[in-house]
Formats: C-alpha cells, structure tokens, sequence
C-alpha cells in the first residue's frame, strides 16, 4: 500500500502540546516562521511519499549484497539518498556555520520521523550521520570541523559509530581495538568492529567512521576508551579523496528485518587498503581517554532518533493495518447487518487498532515535547531555565528511546493480528514492519541500559525532581479533563481519572525506587523495565488527554473536522486499554525484587 505522511497530526501535536510557537520565538531562530515549517513539512512529506517510501518493499527483499568489490545497496537506494541530499534534508537541524539550516529540533523531528517511516533501512545512514556531525560539531577541533562537516550536510560523505566488537557486545571495557601514536600526530587504529551500520554502501563519495579504541598505555576499563576518525578514503589538505584506509567490510550481517540496510564486519589494519602498513589513519578527536564521554554525545543524538524511529515504523504498521481492515470484508456485525461487514466492524480488530493507535499519537507526542525541551535548553536567554529544560530533555531520552520502541514492536505484532493468516504471509507486507521494528529496542543501548540509565541518573541524580515536576502536571491535565464540559464530557471524566490513576501510580513507583535505591539496589534494578515503562505510558497518556483537551475545544468553537472527535475517541481508547497497565507496572516495581531473590535461591 501507499503512505502518507500523517501531517495533519503532526502539525496538531506541534502547535498544541509542543509549543511551537514558544519554540519559534527562541532566540535564534527569527527567520523560522510557522509557514516555513508548514511549508519544510509539505515538501518533507511530498519528497517521502514519492521518493522514499516506494523503495521500502524493495529493501526487504533486494537486500544490500557484499562482493569484493564493496557493498551494493538495493535498487533505488543510491538515486534517493542522492535526491535526500539535494533536497538539503542532511542539514535540516545543524548550524549554519558549516552549512546546515539551523531550523529546531521540534521541525527537524517529525522530519526524521516521517523518513524513518517511509523507509527505515534507507533512513539509517543520515541517522548515523547526523550523529557524527552532532559529535564532531561538539569536541571536534576547529580543523576537523572544517574538514569533515561540511561534506557530510552536503550528503557527499556518510558516518558511522563504531563501538561493538564481537568479544564486548555493550560492555565496552572489554574493547579490544587498538590505536598507536604516529610521530604525524595520526594513529595507526587495528581491531574488529562488528554490527556497523552502513559502515560500507556506494551511496556517497566517502564514509567517515567514528572509531572507539585503546592506546598501548590507556587505563582499563571504560575510562582508557579513545575516540578517532577514520575516514573510507584519506582526506587532503585541500578536502579531495586519496588513498583508500585500511579499513574494509568483511561481510554484511544476515538479520531478521532491515535487510536494506547493510550492517556490516569491519577489519581495521588488515593490510587491505593503500596506507601503508600497521593499520587503519586515525585522527584522535579530543583528549586520550575521554572517547566514551565523547561517544556519548552522538549515542545519545542516535538515542533520541531511535525512538522516532519507533514511532515511525508504528506508523506505517497501523496505516498498513487500518487499510487492511477498512477492506477486508468477513462476517456480520455482531449488531446486526444484511451482510458481511469490513472487519473494522469487529470490536476486537477496532480494539487492536485504536491500541495501535494510542500507543503511536501518544509516543509521537512525547518525542516532540521532548525535542521542544532539547531547543529550548539550547536557546532560552535565561540560564535557569536552560538547565531545567536540559534536564528535562535528558530525563526524556530513556523514555521516547524505549517506550516509543517497545510499542513499535507491540503495534507491528497488533498490526499482524489485524490482518488474521494473512499478516503471517510475506506478500501482504504486514510482517515487514514486525521484523523491522524488533531491532529497535536493541540498538543503540537496550531497553535494560535505557532503563539503569533512567533509574540511576535521571531520578536518583536529582532525587525525583524532574519527574515529580512532570507527574504534577500530569496530575493538572487530569483535574482539568475531570472537570471537562459539553459533548464529550463524559470522555473527558473518563480520560482524567484514568490518568490521575497512572500519575499516582508513577508518583508511587518513584517514591519506591528513591526509598530503595541503596538498601536493595539489585530488588530496584530488577524494577528498571517496568519503572520506565510505567513512565512512557503516564506520559502518553498525559499527551493524548491534552490533546483530547484541545480537540473538545476546537468543536466546541464551531469545528467540524472529523480529526478532532478521532483525536478524543484515539484517547479513550488509550485511557481504557493503556493505561490500567500502569497499575500492573508499578505492582512488578515493587514486587520485582522479591520474585529476583527466590529466584536465585532456587537457581531457576
């Protein structure tokens, strides 16, 4: 089936709960009016639409091949991520000092979004890439800066991040690549890294690789990790390609999903490429040993971007099943009819759907919020308020990185119920998005490190405080819906105390992990998944009951859009599948460390 961009949602949740216009009025951004973001998503959506998403089937079974020669991606891949970069989508949230457009992060998010959706193996090299650019911008020497970012807005260049080795998997102690001083200033970096996303395609002139490794004398541990470059091909003084490094893809991963997008065994120093002997040009980015901390700012880019990409692939699994269902005719209505009815009829396949629903309006919310946070930390002329917008965007990272995708994995699987025995056959397309999306709470730390780093530094740094500021205005949302009048009051009360519920459960919860966290740290830590759950769902369903607030208003000012009794009915359906669930959660916190003791006494 065909995609469309959900812009008219999207432009909702911007304008309505992720305050567009206070974003828009930040310093820096006088030139970004909200018809240039009107008009940034109308060509996004029309480049997605027509561009894009047309090569999404393609990906799944003309998958990226590897020869000697170097990767072939599919069909169709080079030509689009030539007009991506044409279009200037590279650049859309970087500064303009190198070239980028400095538009927000709220406008760059729903952008990103709507890629990833069109196409999730295709979007992941300019994800990639953009954390390197995020990186490079942050601790990269001026001359590196110069050098390295402009080709890589321009879309001639790509990047990778190179952590896994095969012996280390998340443990990046264990990091066995090494990297040797050269009297030039360069090292010389030999190692295995595995799992590399498009760490080698022919879409682009070159890739630059962001390399973590070990100098001979370095600490142990996490805290003798460095961080180099290491370009496909060397680069002059005069930025034109050279030699080819001694870095070559020595295979592509066969995986479940996402098979367009080559995932590739690198080989650094191999005596492979034309450097010269004793492995792989780097170029230190930094201080020796700070590499982690330095990686750390584009896993956490790449974090965030994740989640928009759970939140696209639920996307494009609910429209896939909504279409299915609105056609497929099977039995009559459990009401009555004269005939068989479209299965949207069914109370349980509308069930499912508005879950699928929910969870992905509800997740989309939240990101966006999130990106306001990340704009506003950067921007705000008041230094107090920067600090508590950056910790508010730092606390939402775990939560749209783990929530958005274990919903994704959760809506992808209603989607192949929705179809029946024909979601379980390839030919529907159905089973893609379910393959696609289960990487998701995988890469780029798991929903378990989400979760320690979300218990660990986003509430017991600060003891609860930004999260008690986010349950109090939950807590605000829910006396407003419960007092709610007109039409849809009834709904309104509904949705309110549903959410006073799940507040309060969460406000338990975290009173729970602060009490805990070290009389009986394992007891809290085996609670992690689920207080982060716990969170991602309150927020959801704080978002969508805003939303519900705004779409009653909008009819009761005179609207006729069937957009806005759909947002209040998407809410319902929330408050009543979603978010009971928060109860159950919060029971698994506080009970999660009794069941992990009896079940290590009985070595199960």
């Amino acid at each position: 089936m065909t995609y469309q961009v959900p812009t008219q949602d999207i432009r909702f949740i911007l304008r309505e709960l992720a305050d567009l216009k206070g974003v828009l009025a930040l310093p820096g951004f006088e030139e970004v009016s909200e018809d240039l973001v009107d008009a940034v998503l109308e060509e996004n959506a029309r480049f997605v639409e027509q561009e894009i998403a047309p090569l999404n089937r393609a990906g799944d079974t003309e998958p990226a091949r590897w020869s000697e020669e170097g990767v072939r991606t599919t069909p169709g891949f080079k030509a689009a991520f030539q007009a991506f970069a044409q279009g200037g989508w590279q650049g859309l949230p970087h500064e303009a000092e190198f070239g980028g457009q400095g538009l927000p992060k709220l406008v760059a998010a729903p952008v990103t979004e709507s890629i990833n959706a069109g196409n999730l193996a295709f979007s992941l090299c300019p994800l990639l890439t953009d954390g390197v650019i995020e990186a490079l911008s942050m601790v990269g020497s001026d001359e590196q800066k110069a050098r390295f970012i402009p080709p890589l807005l321009e879309g001639r260049w790509t990047g990778t991040m190179n952590l896994t080795e095969p012996q280390a998997g998340s443990d990046l102690a264990l990091l066995k690549s090494r990297a040797v001083r050269q009297d030039d200033g360069s090292y010389r970096i030999t190692g295995q890294k595995i799992f590399i996303t498009y760490g080698d395609h022919d879409m682009a002139e070159n890739i630059i690789h962001l390399v973590l490794a070990r100098t001979p004398d370095a600490p142990k541990g996490v805290k003798g990790i460095s961080l180099f470059i290491v370009p496909k091909f060397l680069v002059g003084d005069d930025g034109g390609l050279g030699a080819r490094n001694d870095v070559v893809c020595a295979s592509l991963e066969h995986k479940l999903g996402i098979h367009g997008s080559p995932t590739a065994v690198l080989l650094y120093g191999s005596g492979q490429g034309e450097a010269g002997e004793g492995g792989a040009i780097g170029y230190l980015i930094g201080e020796e040993n700070r590499g982690l901390e330095y990686m750390f700012i584009m896993m956490n880019a790449a974090r965030y971007a994740v989640g928009l990409q759970g939140v696209a692939v639920s996307e494009r699994a609910l429209q896939h099943a909504a279409a299915y269902a609105a056609e497929r005719i099977q039995g009559n209505a459990l009401e009555g009819s004269p005939g068989p009815v479209p299965i949207v009829r069914h109370p349980d396949v509308a069930r499912m759907l508005g879950i699928m629903r929910g969870l992905t309006e509800g997740a989309r919310a939240v990101a966006y919020v999130a990106a306001g946070y990340r704009d506003k930390a950067a921007h705000l002329a008041d230094e107090a308020e920067r600090a508590r917008c950056k910790a508010a965007y730092e606390y939402f990272v775990p939560i749209v990185k783990a929530f958005s995708t274990e919903s994704s994995v959760e809506v992808a699987s209603l989607g192949v119920q929705v179809h029946g025995g024909m979601g379980f056959i390839e030919e529907t397309g159905a089973a893609q998005y379910y393959r696609d999306a289960r990487i998701l709470p995988i890469y780029e730390g798991t929903t378990a490190i989400q979760a320690n780093d979300f218990i660990g530094r986003k509430l017991a740094r600060d003891g609860g405080a930004v999260a008690r500021e986010q349950i109090a205005g939950m807590r605000d949302t829910a006396a407003t819906l419960r007092g709610g009048g007109g039409v849809h009051a009834e709904a309104l009360r509904m949705i309110g105390e549903r959410l006073e519920t799940a507040a309060g459960a969460y406000e338990s919860a975290l009173a729970f992990v602060l009490e805990h966290i070290r009389d009986d740290v394992r007891g809290v830590f085996t609670g992690s998944v689920p207080c982060l759950m716990l969170a991602g769902t309150a927020h959801a369903g704080w978002q969508l009951g805003r939303a519900a607030l705004a779409a009653a208003a909008a009819i009761d000012a005179g609207s006729t859009d069937a957009f806005h009794p759909n947002k209040i009915a998407t809410a319902v359906q929330y408050a009543a599948h979603v978010l009971p669930r928060a109860l159950a959660l919060e029971s698994a916190i506080r009970d999660g460390g009794l069941a992990d003791r009896y079940v290590r006494q009985a070595r199960i």
